[in-house]
């Protein structure tokens, strides 16, 4: 499951941008409603399922990492610096969702259908750009965590 995520982190980002390239350039909103709720329905599949291996069948990063504790990968130092990049992915991992969620229940309710920009659209452009400086934020530490912790 760690290779799925991390291959979402890294595929989400070219269709994020033609996303935005497509309602912004091209005007094509319906497009770019239907790559949002499926960017973001795929990412919270395979987030949750991320968890549920991570957390449930593995009991934690750490346990994989060090999973021989006679001969642990991360010590000391190295795993205080890992754990604070860690912290700092989960801040932006965590706020993603939530914000990303506000912005697409937001646009779901105040957007006609088939989706037309309108009184709405500033907040909603504002709340996108927001979304989408904390998916990269997202997925550049999370790709540093994962490098650091399970490739280095």
């Amino acid at each position: 499951m760690l290779d799925v995520v991390v291959t979402a982190l890294v595929a989400i980002v070219p269709v994020l941008l033609y996303s935005l390239y497509a309602v912004r350039y091209r005007r094509q909103y319906v497009l770019h409603r239907n790559l949002q709720l499926a960017l973001g329905l795929i990412l919270l599949v395979a987030v949750t399922a991320f968890e549920v291996d991570m957390q449930w069948v593995h009991g934690g990063w750490r346990n994989i990492v060090n999973k021989n504790p006679d001969a642990p990968r991360l010590t000391g130092a190295e795993f205080d610096f890992v754990y604070r990049v860690l912290r700092v992915h989960l801040l932006f991992a965590i706020s993603t969702p939530v914000l990303w969620g506000i912005t697409l229940i937001m646009a779901w309710r105040n957007f006609r259908r088939p989706p037309v920009p309108g009184a709405h659209s500033r907040l909603h452009k504002t709340l996108g750009w927001l979304s989408v400086i904390d998916i990269l934020g997202t997925s550049l530490t999370g790709l540093w965590f994962y490098y650091l912790a399970f490739i280095q």
